[in-house]
């Protein structure tokens, strides 16, 4: 048998009130009641527990005051301008960064730009030694011949050119 001294546990203290509204499902009803038939104490608990809704009940209850639906949409109102507000800040910040990533995004837009078209328009010193490779390796033989009109002479001479024929 169950000791007569058993306490409810904290769940079952909590769901006391339901269980005096009829709020419980029956398993948790069934439970409760059980405890409450075996345990004095657990009466106990239940017995103070009406009692003090019951001295609740003979309390006065508070009027509100006649303005007091209207401050309360008033403060309704002020809370709704502050969210306004915060909105409103946050589109601000939001554009800002909007900003500040477009800036970015050009700037490196630019700069790669400038350098892609500084990469494909300004010569490059090496491609020109390489393309002049053959001049640079006979520029001795070269400057001997001292002008061009010599090399057209060889040129047009049949004996050095049979292989053109």
């Amino acid at each position: 048998m169950v000791p007569d001294h058993q306490r409810l546990s904290p769940e079952e203290r909590s769901n006391l009130v339901a269980y005096l509204d009829g709020e419980l499902t029956e398993v948790d009803t069934r439970a409760i009641a059980t405890k409450l038939t075996q345990s004095m104490t657990a009466r106990r608990e239940l017995e103070t527990l009406q009692k003090t809704w019951e001295m609740l009940d003979l309390l006065s209850r508070p009027q509100a005051s006649g303005n007091f639906t209207e401050r309360t949409l008033a403060i309704t109102d002020r809370s709704a301008g502050q969210g306004d507000r915060i909105v409103t800040a946050a589109s601000g910040l939001a554009r800002r960064v909007g900003m500040v990533l477009a800036l970015a995004v050009a700037s490196v837009l630019f700069f790669v730009l400038g350098y892609a078209t500084i990469f494909i328009a300004w010569p490059n010193p090496t491609a020109r030694l390489a393309r002049d490779l053959s001049i640079a390796e006979n520029f001795e033989e070269y400057r001997d011949v001292g002008s061009i009109e010599f090399l057209e002479l060889l040129d047009r001479d049949p004996e050095l050119n049979q292989d053109a024929n």
